[in-house]
């Protein structure tokens, strides 16, 4: 369903909350249909977004560590996500 979601575990350093943020709001927006937010989304989406994070945070904490690293890089580690990052946050 999510194929656009990397897995986190395992991942040298952790991952990150804003990693693992970003892949939660990925799959909230996947299974709720909801692509932008409008005042009638919005709290439902955040509080799914938030509860989301929660659990996956306790889970990366709970699992044992992986024998090896996950063969895809998240996103967030992408250089060119990370140029568009930088670019975002030079125009602010």
């Amino acid at each position: 369903m999510c194929r656009n979601i990397t897995t986190l575990r395992g991942l040298e350093p952790s991952a990150t909350a804003e990693e693992i943020e970003a892949a939660a709001r990925q799959y909230v927006r996947k299974v709720s249909g909801v692509q932008s937010l409008s005042d009638a989304t919005r709290d439902p989406f955040e509080a799914a977004v938030a509860e989301v994070t929660a659990t996956t945070t306790r889970l990366l904490a709970e699992l044992p560590d992986r024998r090896r690293p996950p063969a895809n890089v998240p996103p967030l580690r992408r250089p060119e996500v990370q140029a568009r990052i930088a670019a975002k946050a030079a125009k602010s």
